[in-house]
C-alpha cells in the first residue's frame, strides 16, 4: 500500500486535523522549548509535516498525528539510557522515523553525538529536520537502510550500540521476517553484557500472525510477553548469545483500539545481552 496506489485521504485512519489528544502536552513541550516554535503556530506546523509525509507512506501513525507520540520517556529505563549516554555510551533509534525520540533524549541532556537514527525512508530523517529546525545544531549520524540488506551502511556498525530502540519496529512482519530483522538488530549490539534493546510495538493477549492492511508485507505478527520470550530464547540459542527479556502488555488507548481487536495491546519490552 501506497500513497502512490491511491489511498489518498479516504481511510478511517486519516484525521483533517489533530484532536485535543494527538499532539500531546510533551510533544508540544519539546516543540516548544526544544525547536522554538510559537505555541500558537504548533498545530499548523505539524499538520503540514504531516502531509507531506503522508505523501511518502500513508501509515496510520501518520494520518493520527501519532508520529510525534513519546514513548520511550515512559519507559522506567529511561534514566539508565539517559545515564549511559552522558557517560559516552551509544544509542541506535531504529526506524527513527523523524527522529522525535532522538530530540527528547536530547533535550534531556544526551549527547547528541552518541545518538544514531536509522530508517528506511531518507525523506522521514530530512522532515524531522524540518520539524524541529534543528539542522545545524543537531550533532547525531543519521542512515538510511533495509535491515535486512547484509551490504547497508547499517551493518557496517555491527557490534557498537551499547542500546537500541525500536519503537513501532519489529511487528512490520510476519513471524520469520520479524526473526530475521531481531537477529540483524542484536548483530548490532556491543559484545558485552548489558547491551540491550527496548521499545514497544503491538502485541496481543493471544500471540499470533494476523493480515495487516496497512504493513508493506500485509502481515502482522502479534507478541504476547510469553512468546517474545520464547522467539529471544530462540534467537539466542542461534547467536550463541544469552538475552534475557522483560515485557509486558498495557491496553491501548482509544483513538488508537478502535482500529484493532478486543485483545489487541500494546507490548513494551526490554531485552538484555547476558
Amino acid at each position: 500500500m501506497t500513497a502512490e496506489k491511491g489511498w489518498g485521504n479516504d481511510v478511517p485512519w486519516w484525521d483533517e486535523r489533530p484532536n485535543g489528544t494527538q499532539i500531546t502536552p510533551a510533544a508540544r513541550h519539546l516543540l516548544e522549548t526544544y525547536s522554538g516554535i510559537p505555541a500558537e503556530k504548533i498545530e499548523d506546523h505539524v499538520i503540514r509535516i504531516r502531509d507531506e509525509a503522508w505523501n511518502i507512506f500513508p501509515y496510520p501513525c501518520i494520518g493520527q498525528f501519532r508520529f510525534l507520540d513519546l514513548s520511550l520517556n515512559q519507559m522506567k529505563e529511561y534514566a539508565e539510557v539517559l545515564q549511559r549516554l552522558q557517560k559516552g555510551q551509544q544509542l541506535l533509534d531504529m526506524a527513527c522515523c523523524f527522529g522525535q525520540e532522538i530530540r527528547q533524549l536530547v533535550a534531556d541532556g544526551a549527547p547528541s553525538e552518541n545518538i544514531h537514527g536509522c530508517d528506511l525512508r531518507e525523506e522521514y530523517v530530512a522532515l524531522g529536520y524540518k520539524l524541529f529546525g534543528d539542522h545545524n545544531t543537531l550533532r547525531s549520524k543519521f542512515l538510511n537502510a533495509d535491515v535486512f540488506d547484509e551490504n547497508s551502511a547499517l551493518m557496517e556498525l555491527e557490534g557498537q550500540f551499547d542500546m537500541v530502540y525500536a519503537g513501532s519496529f519489529f511487528h512490520l512482519w510476519g513471524y520469520e521476517d520479524q526473526v530475521k530483522a531481531s537477529k540483524a538488530v542484536a548483530r548490532l549490539l556491543r559484545p558485552q553484557k548489558g547491551s540491550m534493546i527496548l521499545g514497544r510495538q503491538i502485541g496481543s493477549v493471544i500471540a499470533a500472525e494476523h493480515d495487516h492492511t496497512t504493513n508493506p508485507t500485509g502481515k502482522m505478527f502479534l507478541h504476547n510477553a510469553e512468546s517474545l520470550k520464547r522467539v529471544w530464547e530462540e534467537i539466542g540459542d542461534d547467536l550463541g548469545v544469552a538475552f534475557s527479556v522483560d515485557a509486558n502488555l498495557q491496553q491501548l488507548s482509544e483513538n488508537h483500539s478502535k482500529f484493532h481487536t478486543d485483545d489487541t495491546r500494546r507490548i513494551w519490552f526490554v531485552i538484555r545481552r547476558g
